[in-house]
């Protein structure tokens, strides 16, 4: 969700063709700020004003050769990745220091024995508690989940088949497809339904087409692990219901579409009629399934994915009842199982830990039991938190930097030398249209309808889920309620909202090393300000300047300013695809088009804003670094990472963003000004 871009970078790009390949087979990677979950003290600012760490650079290498290891290089050698993690940097580190705060002030509440039934505090008290107590757990065994497992086993022809999918829907259970409502993309003031391919344990399609010899030793040991998690939930045919599940997959990866075109919203975006759909996939009911959930369909459906569900006749006409009663068992338990005993999350982690991202060792319980507080009452856990850590100044001061970028990115528009003025107006108009929302939000989650009890973990878990889905379906039809956040309010992390058109920072991305209320300029505005520069940027990237002001996707470029955009990108394109991650494997250019966009066009609007800013506070030397040195340097320590090789090949096959080396190489070497 975070669309890092950028539109005034483009007219740079061509400069990369004369920087020196730097390093090409690091396999440092790439930290992605899509759905990150981490969060940052805001209380104990130690920096004393340097704002970049001198201690973690390796002055042995020249900065022209590879910035990347110039900047982070002695921190690199001495942070190796812990066992309980995939990846290691600067976010692992401050999600770590601020875990203990965020059990501590949690813990306070779950010592909280007079709070009132109902409240948040009660909620919130008795989910963490209960997530804690993993004896009980393993004591109550699969005895919650058994009547989920059987009612599974009843189905006996594809009308129960569609019935029973849409009860697992409600309750966060994947499985063929997926279904979810949100903001009409071109009427931005309506939600409406979407649909979209699903179904697949393994990360990706390629996972299941791909036939190198890493791809298939990761079948087998899918095969193998979902084998030994169904014989853990009684399943005596165990091998054969793996194979049946796998091939299941399989043919719905064949039909899915690729990553690279999902990126491209045009293509997702396929208005249908309620029958239309009905005759698009005849061989699942839908009347069945919509009014199972109670979902409205007589209005407008937008299918992501017209080929995936016409393709899905062929797969339920073909597969037996049977293998689709283990597909749904296996969906079930796949979603639940860090709720059940310490053999089935112990079995979860070792695939979906280990095999696929290379982690040594299961985090303690009480991460965990925060990680599901995040998950199912994320916004109390933000309310006591920011109730006692956020220091309420740190809106205004981050504004201040948020108002000087969009300052400078006026200006930059305005001196394109290869746009349009046509197209100009048009970006200053929707430019001056952006939404800012810092900290946290306005108006809370009513959590009131969610029963938090004291039974079992697992059941906690499906009664949020079922309560998360139906604040979902309940939003179908009406007015797009533009006061809410998408992440919760102590995540380290930042977005770009296409359809509302707004920059959303939560308080956990407004401290150190992103921002230090005591550093200068040049370093706030090298780290948190490129974080701003890249999210406005998105409303501008190959995919967010499809949208107007308004939030419609429509086209206001004309279409020989379209065309040489898209020419520019081409070279960016071109850049990191030449960037080779681990021997043999690169960089998707296509992929992580966006993203590197943004990460362009934000740190050059930053620097930009910098200068234009004749109020900063901006020594001429500190450690030996100019201003302008100290903007580079803080930018490339934001980034720096260890990560494991098996995390590092997953994101490349899935993730829209570059590895954290390239983010920092690639992005420096197509600005002038760092030269």
């Amino acid at each position: 969700m975070v669309y890092f871009t950028w539109l005034v970078a483009s007219s740079f790009l061509p400069s990369y063709y004369k920087f020196r390949m730097m390093n090409k087979k690091l396999a440092i990677g790439y930290l992605t700020f899509i759905g990150l979950i981490i969060s940052v003290a805001f209380i104990g600012d130690t920096n004393k004003g340097k704002g970049i760490d001198i201690d973690a650079m390796d002055k042995n290498i020249r900065p022209q050769d590879d910035f990347y290891r110039f900047s982070n290089g002695m921190w690199l050698k001495k942070n190796p990745v812990p066992g309980e993690q995939s990846r290691w940097g600067s976010f692992d580190v401050l999600a770590e220091e601020n875990n203990a705060k965020i059990r501590k002030v949690v813990e306070e509440v779950a010592e909280d024995k007079q709070a009132e039934d109902g409240s948040v505090r009660q909620k919130l008290r008795d989910f963490y508690l209960t997530a804690l107590d993993s004896a009980k757990c393993q004591q109550q065994g699969i005895q919650f989940i058994t009547p989920e497992i059987k009612a599974n086993n009843a189905i006996t022809n594809t009308k129960d088949l569609s019935v029973r999918l849409a009860q697992l829907h409600s309750m966060g259970v994947g499985g063929i497809f997926g279904l979810y409502v949100t903001r009409d993309l071109k009427n931005s003031n309506t939600n409406i339904l979407y649909v979209s391919q699903g179904g697949l344990g393994l990360p990706d399609r390629d996972y299941y087409l791909n036939n190198d010899e890493r791809n298939v030793k990761i079948r087998a040991q899918y095969l193998d692990h979902i084998m030994r998690i169904l014989s853990l939930i009684g399943d005596k045919n165990s091998a054969s219901s793996a194979k049946n599940i796998l091939t299941i997959e399989t043919e719905l990866a064949k039909i899915s579409m690729s990553r690279v075109d999902m990126r491209d919203e045009e293509k997702t975006y396929n208005p249908y009629k309620f029958n239309d759909l009905v005759k698009l996939t005849k061989s699942f009911d839908w009347t069945a399934y919509m009014t199972t959930n109670g979902i409205a369909s007589d209005g407008k459906i937008i299918v992501n994915q017209p080929d995936f569900f016409k393709g899905i006749n062929k797969i339920i006409d073909s597969v037996s009842i049977d293998s689709w009663r283990q597909y749904l068992n296996w969906n079930f338990i796949n979603n639940y199982a860090n709720e059940l005993t310490s053999e089935i999350v112990k079995q979860n982690f070792s695939f979906y830990g280990t095999v696929l991202s290379g982690t040594k060792e299961m985090k303690p319980r009480w991460k965990r039991s925060l990680g599901a507080c995040d998950a199912a009452i994320g916004e109390i856990v933000g309310q006591v938190y920011v109730s006692k850590y956020f220091q309420a100044d740190l809106k205004e001061k981050v504004n201040v930097m948020v108002k000087n970028i969009l300052i400078a990115y006026k200006e930059r528009i305005s001196n394109l030398d290869w746009m349009s003025q046509e197209t100009k107006v048009k970006a200053l108009e929707k430019l001056a249209m952006f939404n800012t929302k810092l900290g946290y939000p306005d108006n809370w989650i009513d959590y009131s309808k969610l029963d938090v009890k004291t039974d079992a973990f697992v059941m906690n878990m499906m009664r949020a889920e079922k309560f998360s889905y139906q604040r979902m379906i309940q939003k179908l039809g009406r007015p797009v309620d533009k006061s809410e956040w998408q992440m919760l309010p102590h995540q380290v992390n930042a977005y770009y909202d296409p359809t509302l058109n707004e920059i959303v920072f939560p308080a956990g991305i407004m401290q150190p090393p992103f921002f230090y209320s005591n550093a200068d300029d040049a370093t706030n505005y090298g780290a948190l300000g490129a974080v701003i520069g890249h999210e406005i940027t998105h409303g501008f990237d190959d995919q967010g300047s499809k949208y107007d002001g308004f939030g419609n996707l429509v086209e206001w470029w004309s279409a020989s300013d379209r065309e040489l955009f898209k020419k520019k990108s081409k070279m960016l394109v071109d850049c990191f695809n030449k960037y080779e991650a681990l021997p043999g494997l690169f960089v998707n250019g296509e992929l992580t088009l966006g993203e590197n966009i943004a990460d362009l066009g934000g740190l050059s609007t930053a620097y930009s804003a910098l200068k234009l800013n004749k109020k900063s506070n901006m020594p001429t030397m500190i450690d030996g670094y100019t201003a302008e040195q100290r903007f580079f340097i803080a930018f490339s320590q934001v980034w720096k990472q260890n990560i494991k090789e098996e995390t590092l090949r997953k994101r490349i096959v899935t993730d829209p963003h570059s590895p954290a080396n390239f983010r920092v190489l690639g992005t420096l070497s197509n600005m002038p000004e760092f030269y």
